[in-house]
């Protein structure tokens, strides 16, 4: 098989699970160091601390990473109460709360209620977001005060698996930008008793779940190839078109299609994932029913 044919064959998606002590990074890295000159990418960061489901897109799946990024996800967390840690969890510096109280089960359950919903959400000083172009845990390690405006996040539900002085289990699922570290310095702060996170799994994004995630250590070349899913899924979420052989190489020229060409329900106004005859994903497009159009916006088709 020729390079470029090799490349267009292993476009798709890796649903990894990350081990802990591991950045994102170094899972992205042992994924390239198998396929030299391919695009590869994750979609989401998982802290050093924290293992679980995560999204790797290579070759021009690596165009979707947004797409995987927006679905919604679930984790299970064990928070310690009675301490606080600068980085809201147990990788940073630990500091034992003097004589906290130690809340009741009603008392906690109270304390989560209020952060379910779409709700402000203050960010960790020490995270991947960037402040004046730089990234937060890089200004905050260097000692510089970092302050990150609240942001709507959207938290589905919390709920309590266990509790038993001083840790408390939840599972958590929640929209996309929501931070579980957050979560539990909230919760310790509301209880007057202070909070960390001590155990974090990410267990699902979107349809990728942890009881098929594959370990990045043991994934060979070899295996690689046939372990990676479609890049449709990356945006199971938008509704999607059969096109045609002629149609994909219309998208290819960055020409649009007309609506008039598709029978059927009619084609809402929005963003629309294009099924070549392959079904692979040809393109994602967007659906204009005042000019009766459909205009390619990210092709993935090749020619």
């Amino acid at each position: 098989m020729a390079k470029d044919e090799l490349k267009c064959a292993e476009s798709g998606l890796l649903n990894l699970n990350k081990p802990g002590g591991m950045t994102s990074r170094d899972v992205v890295n042992i994924i390239s160091r198998q396929r030299r000159g391919m695009k590869v990418g994750h979609a989401g960061t998982l802290d050093p601390l924290a293992s679980g489901v995560l999204v790797v897109c290579l070759g021009k799946a690596t165009r979707l990473i947004e797409y995987v990024q927006r679905m919604p996800k679930t984790y299970r967390t064990t928070v310690r109460l009675g301490a606080v840690s600068n980085t809201l969890d147990a990788d940073g510096t630990v500091v034992e709360v003097e004589a906290p109280r130690q809340p009741s089960l009603p008392e906690i359950q109270a304390a989560l209620g209020p952060l379910i919903g779409t709700v402000l959400q203050r960010p960790p000083e020490v995270s991947a977001l960037k402040v004046g172009g730089k990234r937060a845990y890089d200004l905050a390690r260097a000692g510089q005060v970092v302050t990150l405006e609240p942001r709507l996040v959207r938290i589905d539900r919390i709920d309590l698996l266990k509790y038993e002085w001083p840790r408390l289990d939840l599972e958590i699922a929640c929209g996309s930008g929501t931070y579980v570290r957050s979560i539990a310095r909230d919760v310790g702060e509301a209880l007057g008793c202070g909070g960390l996170v001590e155990v974090l799994v990410r267990t699902r994004i979107g349809s990728f779940c942890i009881e098929e995630a594959l370990d990045p250590l043991t994934l060979t070349a070899e295996t690689l190839a046939g372990s990676l899913r479609s890049a449709s899924e990356a945006v199971a979420a938008l509704p999607n078109l059969a096109v045609t052989g002629a149609q994909v190489a219309e998208l290819i020229q960055g020409r649009a299609l007309s609506l008039t060409a598709f029978s059927g329900p009619p084609i809402l106004a929005g963003e629309i994932a294009l099924v070549g005859p392959d079904g692979d994903l040809a393109a994602i497009a967007e659906a204009i029913p005042e000019s009766g159009s459909i205009v390619p916006r990210r092709v993935l088709a090749t020619p």
